[in-house]
């Protein structure tokens, strides 16, 4: 039993360690499943049209976020929720993944 106790902390950390690599997203993958969201959002997440945000250069943890939110229903919009619900978890790792990684707007110092 105590042999149990010492093992189980250190088994716990490795656990919980180990599940962010689990969900880290593939950028390549979600290029591919990216074909959806170009209509509205531009290949590479630069918007076409100013109604529709910009995803190149948002954080990850954003995007993951919101698209989980438009699955489960949290955020509500009909056209993002129906995208969405389809999306698994890995889905919405490798789309946020590729967004992330494609180049935003450039912000210009006035200094």
């Amino acid at each position: 039993m105590k042999k149990l106790i010492r093992i189980l902390p250190p088994l716990a950390c490795l656990l919980l360690a180990a599940g962010p690599a689990l969900a880290a997203g593939d950028p390549q993958a979600g290029q591919t499943k990216s074909q959806p969201c170009q209509a509205c959002h531009g290949a590479n997440g630069m918007s076409v049209d100013p109604m529709y945000p910009n995803l190149a250069g948002q954080y990850a943890s954003y995007l993951q976020q919101a698209l989980t939110d438009y699955r489960d229903g949290t955020r509500k919009n009909p056209i993002m929720s129906g995208f969405a619900a389809a999306l698994s978890d890995q889905d919405i790792a490798d789309l946020a993944a590729w967004f992330s990684s494609q180049q935003g707007l450039q912000v210009i110092s006035s200094n």
